[in-house]
């Protein structure tokens, strides 16, 4: 029987991201929303000032609350123009639907030139074993830039304002194939599933 790996989400865009990036390694998959021992919405506080952090506090409370292989991660959105921000706050950057935090960071950036509207999503993911209390993590970053109006209806969160000159498209635009292959998460989650193949 193949081990069971929890995948810390509950939303309905990343888990199939995830999954497919780490098809290959022997796994059931679970989300959150399949744990009946946990409330409804659960969620974890990330009080920790990295992504790193709060990968890895993730990880290891839900590992330790379900008593399964959990893998989390922490992602953001870096704008240059603003310093790295919205970085670790990229989720909670403003109450409402992923549209009001794109909308709110574009906002922001009406006053800078193009040409200074460089960005990157920064991702880490942590891989927490409750049996050995092993944790292991593993990053990936990738450079693109902010555009002034959305395109796409794919993906989820800054998507649709991210645009990746190499293809000539938007996150939003991309199949999840296209977005994986290019992505901060998809180069994490490849490096996760070698680790778990040969970790756990």
């Amino acid at each position: 029987m193949s081990r069971q790996l929890l995948i810390v989400t509950h939303s309905k865009g990343k888990f199939p991201e995830i999954t497919a990036e780490l098809q290959g390694a022997a796994f059931d998959f679970l989300n959150l929303n399949d744990i009946p021992s946990l409330p409804p919405k659960y969620e974890v506080e990330e009080p920790a000032m990295t992504f790193e952090g709060n990968a890895i506090i993730k990880a290891m409370t839900v590992g330790k609350k379900t008593g399964l292989l959990t893998l989390a991660d922490d992602s953001g959105l870096e704008v240059d123009a603003l310093n790295g921000r919205p970085g670790i706050y990229s989720a909670r950057y403003e109450p409402g639907t992923d549209e009001d935090r794109y909308r709110k960071l574009l906002g922001e950036l009406k006053n800078f030139p193009d040409d200074k509207l460089g960005a990157q999503f920064h991702c880490v993911i942590a891989i927490y074993d409750p049996a050995t209390d092993k944790t292991r993590t593993c990053e990936g970053i990738y450079r693109g830039r902010i555009i002034r109006e959305p395109r796409g209806a794919n993906g989820f969160g800054y998507d649709p304002i991210f645009y990746n000159e190499e293809l000539g498209k938007t996150n939003a635009e991309m199949t999840v194939e296209e977005k994986n292959s290019v992505s901060h998460r998809g180069k994490a989650l490849r490096e996760a599933r070698e680790i778990l193949k040969s970790d756990f």
